[in-house]
C-alpha cells in the first residue's frame, strides 16, 4: 500500500482556539489518503495548544522559548514530516472546502512547482476584504505569498534550496523569494486566516507597516532590526 504523500506542518505559539478549527478541517484529508502526518511545532505557548495537537493525534515538537520563531519551527518541522510533499500551514488558517482536490491536482499535474491558497479571513467587514484583495493580488503579481496562505511545495524542491531558513522574522518572504516567481502557482482553494491582529492594531496601520516592514526586508535590513517593529 502507498503512503500518504502529504505531510502538513504547523508552527505554534498560543493558537487556541483557532488551531482547533485547522486540526479538526484536516482530519478530512486523513480520511482521502492524503495527509501522511501533521507535524505540530511549538514555540512555547502558555495555553493548550500542545495539548490539543498531541489529543489530535499530531506528532508534537515542543522547542520551548529559545526555539521560538516561525522560522526554527518550520525548519523543525519539515525535518520530522515523513511526506514527500509538505504543506506549511499557520495555526490561524483553515483550509476551506475544496483543498484537497486542489492539492492533490497541483501535486499531479505540476509537482516540479510550488502553490499557496487564496486569502481569506474570518471577517466579513469591507478593511477585511479589501485587504485580502490585496494580498492575493501581490501573491500573483508579485510572486509574494505570505505564510499565512500557507505553501505546498515537495520536499525535493524545499531541501534543493535549503529550506527556511532560522531567521526572526520573513523566513516566509525569504523562502518563495528562493522560489521565485515563475515556480509559484496560486491554488483554486481558499485558507481562512484570522483577521485579530488587524482588529486588535487596526484595519489600516497593520497592512501599512507589514509593506514598511517588507520593503525594508527587501532592501537588505536585518529581520533581527526589523522584529523589533514586528508586534
Amino acid at each position: 500500500m502507498t503512503s500518504a504523500p502529504l505531510s502538513i506542518v504547523i508552527p505554534t505559539l498560543n493558537a487556541m482556539p483557532r488551531l482547533a478549527d485547522c486540526l479538526a478541517t484536516l482530519v478530512a484529508g486523513l480520511g482521502a489518503g492524503l495527509v501522511r502526518d501533521v507535524v505540530v511545532v511549538d514555540g512555547g505557548s502558555s495555553d493548550q495548544s500542545p495539548e490539543l495537537a498531541l489529543d489530535m493525534g499530531c506528532h508534537v515538537i515542543q522547542m520551548g522559548s529559545q526555539g521560538r520563531g516561525r522560522g526554527q519551527q518550520l525548519a523543525a518541522g519539515a525535518k520530522a514530516a515523513k511526506g514527500e510533499w509538505l504543506l506549511f500551514l499557520h495555526g490561524d488558517s483553515v483550509p476551506l472546502e475544496g483543498w484537497i482536490a486542489a492539492c492533490e491536482a497541483h501535486m499531479a499535474k505540476t509537482p516540479q512547482l510550488a502553490a499557496y491558497f487564496q486569502l481569506g479571513f474570518d471577517d466579513q467587514a469591507r478593511a477585511a476584504k479589501r485587504i485580502a484583495f490585496w494580498a492575493n493580488w501581490r501573491a500573483r503579481l508579485l510572486g509574494l505569498p505570505y505564510g499565512d496562505q500557507g505553501l505546498l511545495i515537495s520536499r525535493s524542491l524545499y531541501e534543493s534550496l535549503g529550506g527556511f531558513s532560522p531567521i526572526a522574522l520573513m523566513e516566509d518572504v525569504d523562502l518563495v523569494r528562493k522560489i521565485g516567481k515563475a515556480r509559484l502557482r496560486g491554488l483554486s482553494a481558499k485558507v481562512e486566516t484570522s483577521a485579530e491582529r488587524y482588529r486588535r492594531g487596526g484595519w489600516w496601520f497593520v497592512p501599512l507597516r507589514n509593506l514598511l516592514l517588507l520593503a525594508a526586508f527587501l532592501c537588505g535590513v536585518s529581520p533581527d532590526r526589523i522584529k523589533g517593529f514586528y508586534r
